[in-house]
């Protein structure tokens, strides 16, 4: 039995614990609160980020990193991006050459890394994998159709890491454009708030289109930059991630953007979310910042960066912004 340690127990990383503890892995969750920790322990569920989910039993959940880790194989980690370097600084003493396995869609805001990126500046030479694509955790772990992508620069990791989460209603397809990837799962979540704004005017399906489209256009210029393949953007991990986080109620960045449309404060929006974290705002400046340095056309990007970060009214970047499509 394969030993697998999740580092997050937020939705998505409880999801995935799900999957892999039904498919009949040792699987350990870890928790950054202790009393998260033993309400999944002693309930079988994760109230708080995925109810009425049970929870197998050989899924162990534990506040404590080093048992998490200990003897594991394969580290997946799924915390938000603004954590994940500190998160490996900490898994460091305990990693002993696992495959790392990174589920988290963001950009590192100081430094612009990618998450691989970010683990690889903390480990050194590892074995990484990257898991995206339009993979709604509400929908993954109700075991509904779902396809997904694994990237990976080493052909024998990206492998051994789709066997381990392919099952019939979660499919798997092996690439390996990393940066790729990652700049598709990271950037599509400022559309999403853009399509939330819009949809929360009541603007409709036209307008909310032709914001998806200007969207798929940063992506691809952002992400040629970084030499992302075409393939890349127009696949799973690009315009699949795009439509299904612009369209879907489950989407944390459409909400935000929805609550926008409402006139309601930023920080307002994210005690709203209840711990939940809608990677497009840090992801908005990060993008923004390195577009402005490097003269790249982020026309979407500079009135999300406006209104989130520079108070600019919600109205006026809406008039802006359709006055460009």
């Amino acid at each position: 039995m394969q030993k697998i340690s999740i580092i997050g127990a937020g939705s998505w990383g409880t999801t995935l614990a799900v999957l892999l503890g039904e498919k009949g892995f040792d699987v350990k969750l870890w928790a950054r609160r202790e009393e998260l920790a033993n309400e999944i322990e002693s309930k079988r569920e994760n109230k708080q980020y995925l109810p009425g989910i049970r929870i197998p039993s050989n899924v162990i959940a534990d506040n404590s990193l080093k048992n998490a880790i200990n003897n594991s194989e394969i580290i997946i980690t799924a915390v938000p991006s603004e954590f994940l370097r500190n998160a490996i600084k900490d898994i460091k003493p305990y990693y002993k050459n696992q495959i790392i396995v990174s589920v988290t869609k963001g950009i590192e805001h100081d430094t612009c890394k990618r998450m691989s990126q970010v683990i690889e500046d903390e480990l050194g030479k590892a074995k990484t994998a990257v898991l995206s694509g339009p993979n709604h955790a509400e929908e993954v772990s109700a075991k509904k159709p779902t396809a997904s992508v694994v990237a990976s620069k080493d052909k024998k990791t990206g492998k051994t890491v789709a066997e381990c989460l392919a099952t019939p209603y979660f499919k798997q397809y092996q690439l390996h454009d990393v940066a790729g990837v990652e700049i598709c799962g990271a950037l599509k979540n400022i559309s999403a708030i853009a399509t939330g704004v819009c949809d929360g005017f009541g603007f409709g399906d036209n307008a909310r289109a032709s914001i998806i489209t200007l969207g798929l256009m940063e992506m691809n210029n952002f992400g040629r930059h970084f030499g992302a393949k075409r393939g890349t953007v127009y696949g799973l991990a690009g315009v699949g991630d795009l439509i299904a986080t612009c369209t879907s109620k489950y989407s944390r960045n459409r909400f935000v953007g929805e609550q926008l449309a409402k006139f309601k404060p930023i920080e307002d929006i994210k005690k709203e979310m209840h711990g939940m974290v809608a990677e497009g705002i840090p992801t908005t400046k990060a993008v923004y910042e390195y577009s402005k340095k490097h003269s790249i056309e982020m026309p979407l990007t500079h009135q999300a960066y406006e209104v989130l970060f520079e108070n600019k009214d919600i109205k006026h970047a809406i008039k802006d912004l359709l006055n460009l499509i």
